[in-house]
């Protein structure tokens, strides 16, 4: 069965460089925060084109901090959407924020700018907009929002490692950006890790100090902070996967072209690009409202699926939301993920463009 995501692919393809990379940091014997972290740091704020870059536990902390080190606080609300990991709703309420969700775009499936703007109360203080399945939100048109009602913006940026407007990549838009290394992303850890990247200096400071019990010098507290640090094997591993990012972002949009082409005519609607934007491709995401038949029939030709989410946030127990998301709830029971990762050969590429070509005729 082709699996929908295989983060070991890369792991296979890389052993050696893993391997040095990793002997480095066992033969150094510094485990946290040193070097590696360090050099990892710097590699990925100019990967981004953004001056800093603070290493951290995991995706959902890099919102959280991201939020902590802009001023959010108990009781402020924050304007996200529904469509999304759990984890970016997660992250705003672990800050004491009240997370307000809102529709989505039914073309890009990110959030809608107009329903950011009807969603702001005098409450207010910041938009956690999510770079969905890789594809750029409307940037321009949200920072220009966020200005004019003086509010702050984080980018959600976990699966969107590498997507660009124009020539500016996500990331460094907004006044803060949260970006996960959890192993299945276009740049993946080998267990948890995440990172903020930012472009102002003060932001970085508190950041720093944020991530580890609000430490300015070693054991003495300055400010509350937490425990979250990127550790040193995960940095040299991602220093080594980072160096091949762009070609696997690009492999990823190569495989993605081979299935829209095999679903034309096929009444299943494959994603659209924003335009003027490079989709990352973390995910292909296509939407068929025979979405269950799909995945059976792609079964029979050996191809994994998956439903990238089950439940819309709101939707869920912990979260739950009495608002009226028709795009969102509409899209949640059409969208169907198909197998993505850079490593996915020809071979294993025809057979699921056979399948889909397969149910064109059925």
């Amino acid at each position: 069965m082709i699996s929908v995501a295989n983060p070991q692919a890369q792991v296979v393809a890389l052993r050696d460089e893993i391997n040095t990379a990793i002997a480095a940091v066992l033969d150094s014997g510094i485990y946290i925060l040193g070097p590696k972290v360090q050099q990892f740091e710097k590699e990925f704020a100019a990967f981004i084109g953004a001056p800093f870059a603070v290493g951290v536990a995991n995706g959902t902390d890099a919102v959280r901090l991201a939020l902590m080190a802009l001023g959010i606080v108990v009781g402020d609300e924050v304007i996200t959407v529904s469509h999304s990991a759990v984890a970016t709703v997660s992250a705003i309420t672990e800050t004491g924020a009240c997370p307000v969700m809102v529709d989505i775009s039914p073309s890009h499936y990110c959030i809608d700018v107009a329903a950011i703007e009807a969603a702001i109360t005098p409450k207010t203080r910041a938009i956690v907009p999510v770079h969905i399945y890789g594809q750029p939100a409307d940037m321009l048109a949200i920072m220009a929002l966020a200005e004019r009602y003086d509010l702050k913006v984080v980018e959600d940026c976990a699966q969107a490692h590498g997507a660009a407007i124009g020539l500016q990549k996500v990331g460094t838009f907004g006044h803060a950006a949260a970006f996960s290394f959890y192993p299945t992303k276009n740049l993946g850890a080998l267990g948890d890790g995440g990172a903020v990247v930012c472009k102002d200096a003060a932001v970085f400071d508190r950041l720093q100090c944020l991530r580890q019990y609000g430490w300015k010098t070693r054991y003495i507290s300055d400010s509350h902070g937490v425990n979250s640090r990127l550790d040193e094997l995960q940095a040299a591993v991602l220093s080594v996967k980072l160096k091949y990012l762009e070609s696997g972002n690009g492999l990823r949009r190569a495989i993605a072209g081979r299935y829209s082409e095999a679903l034309q005519h096929s009444g299943i609607i494959v994603p659209k690009i924003r335009e003027g934007a490079t989709h990352a491709m973390h995910l292909y995401v296509v939407q068929s409202e025979a979405r269950t038949e799909l995945a059976s029939h792609l079964a029979s030709y050996g191809v994994a699926t998956a439903l990238h989410y089950p439940a819309a946030i709101h939707q869920q127990a912990a979260y739950g939301q009495k608002a009226a998301l028709s795009h969102t709830e509409y899209l949640y029971q059409r969208l169907l993920s198909l197998p993505m990762y850079p490593e996915l050969g020809d071979a294993e590429i025809d057979q699921v463009c056979l399948g889909l070509k397969a149910w064109n005729k059925e």
